[in-house]
């Protein structure tokens, strides 16, 4: 493969930076924008620097930020503005190259190899430039000639900062990282390399192919490679879609479930929901997963693929109901649930029905389904609910609210 040029550029403290661009008062204070405590919503979503100083993180609950730091300062989230940003710096990227490949609202990756406007350095500090003097933010940059490094690069060093891997330097400032800097090593992978005691990306780097393979089968030899400097994906045109591979949401309700009846009013709720996206996107789904998280903050999945593929809600929120009965023997209450739909199809394709299903009383589901969608499309969700969805508005399930991207399940790419 030609050599790339690779830009990663993340937005600093996004999140903060757009609330305290309203409020110029709040750069001076520690300051987080997170859930409400109240809704039991309780986690930091973005904080600034000074909150970060004091040893606040991302997706901790809020009473521990608050132990860190008792003068934290707590601000709902406004995702509405979150997306306008996102959506104006994005077109700002368009302006270098039509590869702009979003990861998140607040992270893009850019190709623009064979870029006639300046070096891949020159173009880096540029945009740092224009999203400070344009819209008012900062945003790190990172440059290399792949795109695990280019993420590398621009969480390297930040505020403000442009940082160059190349061929030539990438183990000097790659391998001493810890290999759960690495995209995609998560919790579960990085306690996995610990028992082989790789600690490192340059530990990652200095196995033995042969043996990562056998330990940790494909997924294991691709973050090899990665840390090698083998990684060929290539960035996607801003005009990519990719397809979905699942549709999903969960919620944390303002107060414990405490029987069978609360968790039925959330999962037609969310079942609700979801069939709605699923036919705003086109798909049926053929499998129905449950999340649950009790008030011990224990939490299980379970699945089960439907009789026949659906993206009628109650079709989705009666085998929610039947996963959760067996196997849920409620030794405490429950705090968070979730529905989450996999195996996804084109609703247009043709499907065998079952010979307990009734065409007619299909086609007449299908009617009421569609006439709900447009409804909802022009005047908003809640305009019209059905009987249970209104039972649980208010106790268990926000009004107006539907899962932001922080949440438990959402839709996966």
């Amino acid at each position: 493969m030609p050599e790339r040029d690779i830009l990663h550029v993340d937005q600093n403290c996004f999140f903060a930076s757009v609330e305290m661009q309203s409020h110029p008062e709040w750069r001076d204070i520690p300051m987080a924008v997170g859930g409400d405590s109240k809704l039991r919503h309780g986690i930091i979503l973005a904080k600034n620097r000074l909150a970060q100083a004091c040893g606040v993180k991302t997706a901790e609950a809020l009473w521990q930020a608050k132990q860190k730091c008792p003068d934290l300062l707590v601000v709902p989230a406004h995702f509405d503005r979150y997306v306008y940003f996102s959506e104006r710096i994005r077109e700002m990227f368009l302006q270098y190259t039509d590869k702009v490949e979003p990861f998140g609202l607040d992270e893009c990756w850019l190709d623009v190899t064979g870029s006639t406007y300046g070096t891949p350095r020159q173009i880096a500090d540029e945009i740092r430039e224009r999203v400070k003097s344009e819209l008012g933010l900062s945003c790190s940059v990172g440059v290399s000639f792949n795109k695990t490094f280019a993420k590398l690069g621009s969480d390297y060093k930040k505020p403000d900062a442009t940082t160059e891997i190349t061929r030539e330097n990438f183990k000097e400032i790659v391998w001493p990282l810890p290999v759960s800097d690495l995209l995609y090593v998560g919790r579960a992978t990085t306690a996995a390399f610990a028992k082989m005691n790789v600690k490192t990306i340059g530990d990652l780097a200095a196995l033995s192919p042969d043996f990562v393979l056998s330990a940790m089968d494909k997924n294991g030899y691709s973050l090899w490679r990665c840390a090698n400097g083998d990684d060929e994906s290539p960035v996607m045109p801003a005009n990519y879609t990719r397809e979905m591979k699942s549709i999903g949401n969960s919620t944390t309700t303002p107060r414990d479930m405490m029987d069978r009846n609360d968790v039925k009013k959330v999962i037609a709720s969310l079942s609700a929901q979801v069939a709605s996206r699923l036919r705003k996107h086109h798909y049926r789904a053929g499998t129905v997963t449950i999340w649950v998280r009790d008030t011990d903050l224990q939490s299980y999945e379970k699945q089960r693929s439907l009789i026949s593929e659906t993206n009628d809600e109650k079709d989705i929120a009666a085998l929610a109901m039947e996963l959760f009965d067996e196997s849920y023997d409620w030794h405490a209450p429950i705090r968070s649930l979730g529905v989450r739909t996999t195996n996804l199809s084109d609703e247009s394709a043709m499907r065998q029905m079952t010979i307990f299903e009734n065409y007619e009383k299909i086609q007449k589901e299908d009617k009421v389904n569609s006439a709900l969608d447009t409804i909802r499309a022009r005047y908003g969700y809640d305009v019209v609910l059905r009987g249970r969805q209104l039972e649980g508005k208010g106790d268990l399930i926000e009004k107006g609210r539907e899962d932001h991207p922080h949440g438990g399940f959402r839709e996966d790419l």
